[in-house]
Order: structure tokens, then C-alpha cells, then sequence
């Protein structure tokens, strides 16, 4: 390495910035966990226009006063961060006060597309032990670093820990709440035409229903594991099924995997997509399957995108025995499963609506 002399100087340095940067970048997340705890959003949302630090300080319960410096501190770092801004009072033109950007407005708790649930399950204490873990995992013959922290899969962990289960369901009914409303409003061409559907794995439904209730002649189905299904009603065209989706599959006119494949292995992808091919009829009468999920680095140039999707694929790493996949490895899992064509559209951002055909 150069010595910091002459123009290598700012060279170096900036390198050790990017360096700092990194090895501080936790701080961000867990700040952010911090005034989701205190309910510091929703404070700053109810009090309707941009909030003083005084007015937020005084209404923070049970903060110790002498501690209104850190709330500062705090602030400065996720406004920076962009989830907050400050702007003028209006009627005082010497104060400026906090307000929510879309992005802190996704961490309402009471908002349909709450990201706090999830925020919630992935800075889990207990699950974070397991990043402990992951050099550990690079030298063992364990699946995951989570089974070497835990002894266990992250279903079974979930299944032994009713909150962070609690949390983990949350997040994924709200996420459906967001994909549900971008597909029934620009993606009705993948649904039309179908009499049926199955969608695996689906939870309480709520991405199903909405899919339903879009297409009332749409005989819809939710297989899931039974303890997932127990007591859930369906509906005139919705219906509830208890199963295992690598031993059976009912027949219908296309099979819907909502975020499924990424938690899975290749191989144990493959088993799926065989299974799902059985189910569903050929091409020619319609027969396809409507996987949503990542496609790595599916919008080009997109920095920031591509870097959430890379965390993504680390989260599956340390977590499951899955991965995020970009599209040369999705052709193959397609190909080894028998299956002729498929069709990537990348309309829900980081992740795309991908058709596969038999």
C-alpha cells in the first residue's frame, strides 16, 4: 500500500472511509430499530405537521429527560438515513421540525404495508446469533449457520418462539397486501383465462383472496402445511387445503409460488417445479406456473437495488438452505424440471412476476 504522501493521500483515506463506512453500517439498522421501539414514527405521524425535537422529546413515554441529547443524535442519523426530514413549521419561520418520508411511512405500525414486523423478525437478537456462525458453517457439513446457533431450521426456530412467529406471519400478510395491489392492477393479464389456481404455500391467503375476489369465476385453492391451515374459512371461490407441496399438488390451471423458491436448495427447487408440472396441464391449454420472486440483478444499474438484493441472498445463506437466483441460474432450474419456456416481468421492483411454461 502507497504511503500517504501527495495525491495517494486521498486515496488512502478515502479508502479507509469506505472501509469505516462498512464495518458501521449495522448502526443504521439497529437505530432504525431503536425508534421503532420507542414509537418514535408513530409520535412524529399523529402530531400532523413537522415536530420540534422538544415537542418530540416531551412526548416520548418514559424517556429519561437527561437523555434528550441521544434523541438528537438519533434523529440526525435516520434523517440522514432518509426516513425523516426536517421541514418549516408552518405559521413559524424560525423553527423547522421532524417529518416522515415515504420511506419512514412504511414503518407504521398500523400501516397496510408495514415493513415493521420484518424489521422486527430480521434484528431478532436470538436470530442474529447466527451471522456468529457463518465462518463456522464455511468449514462444517451443517445446512445453515442458524442450525449451528440453534439446532434447528428457521421454521422450527419460528414454530418454538410464538412472537417472532407472530412477527414473521405479519410481515408476510403485509407484504402480500403490496404485491396483491400491484398485480390485480397491472398485472391482470397473467390471471385471465384461468379457471384455476394453486397457490402454494400461501399462509392465511391474503394474496389468493385478492386474486379471488379480482376473478370470481377463478376456482382459487391455498395449500399449506396443516398447522398453517388449521381453522382458516374460505370463501365461494377460495378454499383451503392442508398438504405437503413435495409429495402433492392439486390439479388446477397454474400454480402461484409467492417468495417459496428462494427458501429452498436447487434441488429441493426442482422436486417443486416436477410436482407443480404434474398439476397444471400443457401449454397449449394454458397450463403454466407464476413464480414471484428476485431475479438478480434484473434492473440494470441499479446500485442500491442489486446491493438489497445481495443482502437478500446473504440472509437466505445464513438463515435456509436457499438462495436469491438470477435469471441464468432460474433457466436452469426451469430446464431440469421439464419445463419449455418462461417469461420474466419485472414489475414489482426487486422482485419480477416470472410465468414458466411446460
Amino acid at each position: 500500500m502507497a504511503s500517504p504522501n501527495g495525491e495517494k493521500s486521498s486515496e488512502l483515506l478515502q479508502a479507509q472511509a469506505h472501509v469505516w463506512n462498512y464495518m458501521f453500517n449495522y448502526i443504521n439498522s439497529m437505530s432504525l430499530r431503536c425508534a421503532v421501539q420507542l414509537g418514535i414514527l408513530e409520535i412524529i405521524d399523529k402530531h400532523g405537521k413537522p415536530m420540534t425535537l422538544d415537542k418530540l422529546v416531551d412526548a416520548l413515554p418514559n424517556i429519561n429527560k437527561a437523555k434528550s441529547h441521544g434523541v438528537y443524535r438519533l434523529m440526525r442519523i435516520l434523517t440522514h438515513s432518509g426516513f425523516f426530514v426536517q421541514e418549516k413549521i408552518p405559521g413559524d419561520k424560525e423553527s423547522t421540525g421532524y417529518k416522515l418520508t415515504p420511506a419512514g411511512r412504511f414503518l407504521l405500525k398500523d400501516e397496510p404495508y408495514s415493513l415493521a414486523p420484518f424489521l422486527q423478525v430480521l434484528l431478532d437478537p436470538n436470530l442474529a446469533k447466527a451471522w456468529e456462525h457463518v465462518s463456522e458453517w464455511f468449514q462444517s457439513d451443517r445446512p445453515s449457520p442458524l442450525e449451528i446457533a440453534h439446532g434447528t431450521t428457521l421454521w422450527g426456530y419460528a414454530g418454538n418462539d410464538p412472537m417472532l412467529n407472530q412477527q414473521f406471519n405479519d410481515s408476510m400478510a403485509t407484504d402480500s397486501r403490496l404485491v396483491a395491489s400491484v398485480l390485480v392492477k397491472d398485472c391482470k393479464h397473467v390471471f385471465e383465462g384461468l379457471n384455476s389456481m394453486v397457490d402454494i404455500a400461501g399462509g392465511t391467503g391474503y394474496l389468493a383472496r385478492a386474486i379471488a375476489n379480482e376473478f370470481p369465476n377463478m376456482k382459487c385453492i391455498i395449500l399449506d402445511l396443516p398447522h398453517v391451515v388449521a381453522g382458516l374459512e374460505g370463501s365461494k371461490n377460495l378454499s383451503f387445503v392442508a398438504g405437503d407441496m413435495f409429495e402433492s399438488i392439486p390439479n388446477a390451471d397454474a400454480i402461484l409460488l409467492k417468495w417459496t423458491m428462494h427458501g429452498w436448495s436447487d434441488e429441493e427447487c426442482v422436486k417443486i417445479l416436477k410436482k407443480c408440472k404434474e398439476a397444471i396441464p400443457s401449454k397449449d391449454k394454458g397450463g403454466k406456473v407464476i413464480i414471484i420472486d428476485m431475479v438478480v440483478d434484473n434492473q440494470k444499474g441499479d446500485h442500491d437495488g442489486l446491493e438489497t438484493q445481495l443482502f437478500f441472498d446473504m440472509l437466505l445463506m445464513v438463515n435456509t438452505v436457499g438462495r436469491e437466483r438470477d435469471e441464468r441460474e432460474w433457466s436452469k432450474l426451469f430446464s431440469d424440471a421439464g419445463f419449455s419456456d418462461y417469461k420474466i416481468n419485472p414489475v414489482l421492483g426487486l422482485r419480477a412476476v416470472i410465468e414458466v411454461y411446460p
